[in-house]
């Protein structure tokens, strides 16, 4: 849970972190993750605007309780002050043969309905406390050069921006933030 205070996009405002709850996603949350983020735009710079198939979740979640299991770490369900499931956020290893292969990189994904609340900030802050806790010395962030709304989260937590990626069979590119711990 995070209770810190964060600067939002006005100059001089300041406003309490809301208090986000992070677990180890469970199998119902396949069916909540693909409910959550069957949204065209919650999945602009993901999937380029297509939604997942459920399997897709299923194999995710499962994924990412091995990784709770192994590592002490994985993408965890991101639930709203009122317990209410509203995404996900946490970390895990980098999954592709492009990019920083052998790093950990942390990311999340809100739904659409939540957006604004600063939920992502939340729980990208108190998964960075727990990957401290779990001795991970540094993580990376991936974010598609044209998602303004991560790059701002990545600079809420300190990340700085590195090197550029094309992504392997897409017209896109991503870049790089970096923090360490």
């Amino acid at each position: 849970m995070s209770d810190v205070s964060e600067l939002d996009d006005a100059p001089h405002r300041t406003r309490t972190a809301p208090a986000v709850g992070l677990r180890v996603p469970t199998h119902e949350d396949a069916f909540v993750w693909h409910r959550l983020f069957d949204d065209p735009q919650v999945m602009e710079y993901v999937g380029g605007g297509v939604s997942s198939e459920l399997s897709v979740y299923e194999e995710l979640t499962a994924r990412q309780r091995r990784h709770d299991a192994e590592l002490g770490f994985c993408l965890w369900t991101l639930l709203a002050p009122d317990g209410e499931p509203v995404g996900l956020a946490g970390a895990q290893p980098w999954p592709r043969e492009w990019g920083p292969t052998g790093e950990i990189e942390i990311g999340w994904r809100i739904a659409r309905r939540a957006w604004g609340n600063g939920y992502a900030t939340a729980a990208a802050r108190a998964s960075l406390d727990r990957l401290r806790a779990a001795g991970v010395p540094s993580v990376v962030a991936v974010i598609d050069v044209r998602n303004e709304r991560s790059m701002a989260v990545a600079a809420r937590l300190g990340m700085e921006r590195q090197e550029t990626y094309d992504v392997p069979g897409a017209n896109r590119r991503a870049c790089c933030y970096r923090v360490g711990l």
